[in-house]
């Protein structure tokens, strides 16, 4: 069977892999009685034609690497990053912090996985949209948040061989322009690294083909998320959070949106380099009967873009 993930046909996007994962599904949370039941979620990602998954929260799919890799061999997918949520700012975070990733690091190593997304703690909660932590953080917590993300880099990537890469998220402290170029500037390349999610970026008001261009050398992992500029503009005037911004319609399905998928695929395949573009569009919640027909209409405009094939 040919495979879908990469465009053969075309040797200028021939290294890019497009991938997917459970928040294209409606799934930000371990467990959530609005969230679909996992294995249908896992099947229904075969069924839209990936081979190819982030698992997304650690817990909504199999923690135990040989349940994890019975699923994923049934359903004919590949692993090939986790994901996990940690307070790199705060010196009392860290011990859990470290725990969680080397409980996400063991079962994803197992199963094969390259990757370790970092997604930052908000300053406002996901669900009840409460104030949580400050919204600007003071040059000492700064400093030890860049410190930690190098510490816990090295950390996976020495334990573990897996490459870490911070998401830069609406209501986090690594949202604009200036805050990913002040990590940049901050970070040891060898242990950090961005997962440039094109969504986000544009909500947080940069170019994503702009940064691929700025940072080609820091660019080794993607999420591939397209989000409306109008409410993008109207969640920043009046200061909603993410959560509401979502609720209302922001993360849209390409061609619609920003970034132009296009150029953006584009700019990946002018880096030369294997990198995988997991898709994900936020629609937490949604009806069950969504997801699949909508990613599959997404994995085929993608295609379209040069990114895997139909």
């Amino acid at each position: 069977m040919t495979s879908k993930a990469v465009n053969t046909l075309d040797p200028r996007f021939s290294k890019l892999t497009i991938g997917v994962c459970p928040d294209q599904w409606g799934v930000w949370f371990p467990e959530d009685p609005k969230q679909m039941d996992p294995r249908r979620a896992m099947q229904e990602m075969a069924e839209a034609g990936f081979e190819v998954i982030e698992t997304g929260p650690f817990g909504y799919f199999p923690k135990d690497p040989k349940e994890l890799k019975r699923w994923t061999d049934e359903f004919g997918l590949r692993v090939v990053a986790g994901t996990g949520w940690g307070i790199l700012h705060k010196e009392e975070a860290w011990a859990e912090t470290e725990a969680t990733f080397r409980a996400i690091a063991e079962t994803h190593a197992a199963v094969g996985a390259e990757y370790i997304v970092h997604l930052p703690p908000l300053y406002r909660d996901d669900k009840t949209w409460e104030w949580t932590d400050d919204r600007v953080l003071s040059d000492k917590a700064w400093n030890l948040y860049v410190s930690n993300a190098d510490r816990l880099g090295k950390l996976l990537l020495d334990d573990y061989g897996l490459k870490m890469v911070l998401h830069p998220h609406g209501d986090s402290h690594i949202e604009t322009p200036d805050e990913i170029a002040r990590i940049f500037e901050a970070t040891d390349p060898n242990y950090v690294n961005l997962c440039l999610d094109s969504g986000h970026i544009v909500y947080g008001g940069g170019d994503p083909v702009e940064l691929v261009k700025k940072y080609p050398e820091r660019i080794t992992y993607v999420h591939i998320k397209a989000f409306d500029e109008a409410i993008t503009r109207e969640a920043h005037e009046k200061d909603w959070p993410f959560g509401e911004a979502v609720a209302k319609g922001a993360s849209v399905r390409p061609p619609a949106g920003l970034p132009e998928m296009h150029a953006f695929v584009e700019a990946l395949a002018d880096l030369d380099k294997d990198i995988y573009c997991i898709c994900e569009q936020d629609c937490y919640p949604c009806p069950t009967d969504f997801p699949k027909p909508n990613a599959i209409l997404m994995r085929e405009y993608l295609a379209d873009c040069g990114l895997g094939v139909k």
